[in-house]
């Protein structure tokens, strides 16, 4: 697992996205590209795959594992379905190493802007929200402990 933080912001890493995304005309090349950045997904340990990490909602099987360290969030996930795996690895590209500050107050708009929205099967889409809904809920819940032990410490 990486555990230096990003030397990029997010929106930089959601630009470069974007960028990456709108140089292909077609969306058989853009999940082409979905299915790569899966494939260099770090394999995921079997410990790691537990119900606790496991993402409802998604069709395929997805978990997403988290660890903190010095204030920031360090995730790995996996899929068994090759572009959901895609949606696993785009979205670490942003979240990975952030603070849960930089998390949550990070837009969205780059899905958008990426067409990815309106490209996904409503099932896939459906599972890409509960991604995005369980890493900031964890950035959040990191967010109340670290204030509730500024509180303690004074």
């Amino acid at each position: 697992m990486e555990l230096t933080p990003p030397d990029k912001s997010i929106e930089d890493v959601q630009r470069e996205l974007v960028e990456r995304f709108s140089r292909y005309d077609n969306w058989k090349d853009r999940y082409r590209l979905l299915i790569d950045m899966g494939k260099q997904l770090q394999a995921m340990p079997e410990e790691y795959r537990t119900e606790e990490n496991r993402i409802h909602g998604c069709q395929s099987q997805v978990w997403l594992h988290v660890e903190e360290k010095d204030g920031r969030l360090y995730f790995q996930g996996m899929s068994d379905a090759a572009i959901v795996s895609g949606l696993v690895a785009m979205l670490l590209a942003v979240y990975n190493g952030r603070t849960p500050e930089e998390i949550l107050k990070a837009p969205l708009d780059f899905l958008k802007e990426m067409g990815l929205l309106q490209h996904l099967s409503p099932n896939r889409a459906n599972g890409l929200y509960h991604m995005i809904k369980r890493i900031q809920k964890v950035a959040k819940e990191a967010l109340i402990r670290r204030i509730k032990a500024q509180q303690n410490a004074h």
